[in-house]
């Protein structure tokens, strides 16, 4: 009877495990001022943890744009040599991988005035790039990876690819442990 209850509980802990790890979310840059010279966006990302499988979504009007650039590029607003361009109004950056992140606006005046963001993912720093092909946003004018957005600040999404590979290793690594403990026992 105690290996059946052990049983049980380890199973349990696998799936807790599972449930917790295998969450993505949805931020809004900025909630719901958006991506905006008027929005304090180190206010806004003081209480945020950014996780691998996590999704940025910058909301913004057609005149703006959002520059992924270098951490350097970042603390000057060198909007010249940028790693990536988004400007359709309504981008989302899956964080697909651990370490920085960092945004600047596409006007270096905006950027100076702060329109600017750090992100610091938790996790790995391995590629958790999608086993997919990514989905292309409409209108969009970059060829990036999305997931679904919504209008709140953070909210639960569907997991990408990668999340999922994550997620399967994780589950993976569970259920290895709990099956070497029983055969073991």
């Amino acid at each position: 009877m105690e290996k059946l209850l052990f049983i049980y509980y380890s199973l349990l802990f696998c799936l807790a495990t599972i449930t917790f790890t295998c969450s993505a979310t949805t931020y809004t840059v900025g909630d719901s001022s958006g991506w905006d010279i008027s929005t304090n966006l180190d206010t806004w990302i003081a209480d945020k943890m950014f996780k691998v499988g996590d999704a940025l979504v910058f909301q913004y009007s057609s005149g703006q744009s959002v520059e992924e650039v270098t951490k350097e590029n970042y603390d000057t607003c060198n909007i010249t040599n940028v790693l990536a361009t988004y400007g359709n109004g309504n981008t989302t950056v899956p964080l697909t991988r651990g370490g920085d992140r960092y945004f600047v606006s596409g006007n270096k005046l905006y950027c100076l005035g702060g329109m600017k963001l750090h992100v610091h993912v938790e996790g790995d720093d391995k590629s958790l790039a999608p086993t997919i092909a990514p989905k292309a946003v409409a209108g969009s004018d970059e060829n990036t990876a999305t997931l679904s957005h919504s209008p709140s600040s953070k909210k639960s999404t569907h997991l990408s690819a990668g999340t999922v590979n994550y997620c399967a290793r994780n589950a993976l690594i569970s259920f290895v442990m709990v099956a070497t403990y029983l055969i073991i026992m």
